[in-house]
């Protein structure tokens, strides 16, 4: 049976597929297809191939269409300005902190940046809020003339790795400042303190030094009321010697040794209250005070005053002699308080501004 299509291998021309260009001198009567006026195709269709080896149908038709728009919108992608990817409130809330990770935050908008306070961290938030372009570098980078994406990370890194830097040794340094400015408080406190406790040393000194002139003073004017007893003299014993001699296991006064005959004065001035013989004491000659004290004068070889009398500091009451319980001529002199109770003649006598 004869076939009225071409063989594959021919060229077919546009017209043999599509029928014979109509006859622009014919003239054409409305068609109104029905189902009487269609034959239904039967059996296969065959495509016939162009020389090129594409076949002519709408599928290679429409890979080509989308191929040139896809090359198209690449093409004019490239031109276009990069464009910011922003995340609505409800997907990024739960999510870590985007612009912290590399390459990511740069694709994050955020609707109200800090502003950093150095120009370097400044230099770094305009970096990383730039868009990505094309080949994975930030906006401001590709101005700066970087090309490629690694490089710029590195870049990125370096940059963050001198800010952190940077950062410590401005922490170390006012650190240091601190502690420089603690030990200068400290030794400026020390200085303080030192000062103070000089001042105060001081002070204590002055106030010791006036009252020890104030106490010479008044020694100085007691020595003038009073007197020692004997002008030329030896000390031989003193109060509370031990020792068999004295009655009492002890010596109870001080002894001032001087030939017989030395002058014997009045230390201050008082009322003789007895001047006689006296046992163990030999002649003795006792005389009363102002404030009670009584002062004892023993071994005396003469009186030379009498009961009841008034003498005054300086004068002679007697002579130095041997007489009582003696070893030798000297003046034994006894001093007690007024309640009789006898104390040091030395330690009253210094008292008194006396040094015997």
């Amino acid at each position: 049976m004869a076939s009225n299509e071409p063989a594959l291998d021919t060229p077919i021309s546009p017209d043999s597929l599509y029928g014979d260009a109509p006859d622009q001198s014919e003239t054409w009567e409305e068609w109104d297809p029905t189902a009487e006026s269609i034959r239904p195709v039967r059996g296969r269709h065959r495509v016939a191939k162009q020389r090129g080896g594409l076949a002519r149908s709408s599928t290679v038709l429409g890979v080509g269409v989308i191929a040139a728009v896809g090359a198209g919108g690449m093409a004019t992608a490239q031109t276009k300005p990069p464009v910011s990817i922003s995340l609505p409130d409800s997907l990024t809330k739960n999510l870590p902190d985007l612009g912290s990770l590399p390459g990511v935050g740069e694709l994050v908008s955020h609707d109200a940046p800090s502003t950093p306070k150095t120009e370097a961290a400044r230099a770094d938030q305009k970096i990383a809020a730039s868009p990505l372009t094309m080949t994975g570098l930030s906006t401001a980078e590709a101005e700066q003339g970087a090309t490629d994406a690694g490089e710029a990370l590195r870049a990125r890194i370096l940059q963050q790795a001198e800010q952190q830097k940077a950062g410590a040794v401005a922490e170390a340094k006012a650190a240091a400042q601190k502690a420089a400015a603690e030990k200068a408080a400290a030794e400026a406190k020390a200085k303080q303190d030192a000062a103070a406790a000089k001042a105060a040393a001081d002070k204590k000194a002055a106030a010791e030094a006036a009252a020890k002139k104030a106490e010479e003073e008044r020694l100085a004017k007691l020595a003038a009321s009073y007197s020692l007893p004997v002008g030329s003299y030896t000390i031989t014993s003193t109060f509370g010697e031990a020792g068999s001699m004295w009655a009492s296991g002890h010596h109870t006064g001080l002894d001032f040794a001087a030939p017989t005959g030395t002058p014997i004065k009045a230390v201050h001035s008082g009322t003789v209250k007895s001047a006689a013989w006296a046992g163990a004491y030999g002649y003795r000659t006792v005389i009363t005070l102002d404030d009670g004290s009584e002062l004892w004068f023993c071994h005396q070889s003469s009186i030379a005053v009498s009961a009841g009398q008034k003498v005054a500091t300086g004068d002679v009451i007697g002579r130095v002699g041997a007489t009582g319980n003696v070893t030798g001529p000297h003046l034994h002199l006894e001093v007690h308080t007024p309640d009789g109770t006898g104390i040091d003649p030395m330690t009253w006598l210094q008292s008194k501004g006396l040094n015997p």
